[in-house]
């Protein structure tokens, strides 16, 4: 059994944002295997899907950002699951947009979403899939800027971010991590 969690932000109000792209690709996903999500027990939307007999979790923490581990850590629980076993999805300010990076351990980077994962989990050693975002043009706060909607000028480069990053999950449920990280990351 394996896990594809997208952080982002529940609600209306954060749907489009730069800092829910991990959300988006889990919508993708979901939308290629004609799956809904749905509210759980563990504090997030998610769906089950069969991948070569391997079931494959899709997970949206409800919890908002800072608070992913609060939803994460229960589930990894209740299936027992490893850390190795999961995969999170997230913006990644220091990638540009279109850009995609996967690692299979690391720091939180200053990322709220991972800083409260890595607490929750215990370990800094679970796969990443980083989905670029940019940084601002402008003196614009960091925090102002990820919950702000992609610009036109980016929209192009995040469809397809959001299309590789979903294509990378889908490779993850059939190969190794290293595998992927190997054909994704070139």
């Amino acid at each position: 059994m394996k896990c594809i969690v997208g952080l982002g932000n529940p609600g209306k109000k954060y749907a489009k944002t730069r800092h829910n792209v991990g959300f988006m690709v889990i919508d993708e996903l979901a939308e290629r295997y004609d799956q809904k999500l749905k509210k759980d027990k563990f504090n997030g939307k998610s769906t089950v899907e069969m991948s070569g007999g391997e079931k494959i979790i899709l997970l949206q923490p409800q919890t908002f950002m800072n608070l992913s581990g609060e939803s994460v850590r229960p589930l990894m629980d209740f299936y027992q699951m490893k850390p190795e076993d999961i995969l999170v999805v997230f913006d990644d300010l220091d990638l540009p947009a279109g850009k995609i990076r996967l690692r299979q351990k690391g720091g939180h980077g200053g990322h709220n979403g991972i800083r409260s994962i890595i607490d929750h989990v215990g370990t800094k050693e679970f796969n990443r899939l980083r989905i670029g975002i940019g940084r601002p043009d402008t003196a614009m706060p960091v925090v102002d800027y990820v919950l702000k909607p992609f610009s036109k000028a980016q929209q192009e480069d995040v469809r397809s971010s959001i299309d590789k990053g979903a294509d990378a999950c889908e490779a993850w449920m059939q190969q190794t991590f290293a595998k992927v990280m190997n054909d994704f990351n070139s």
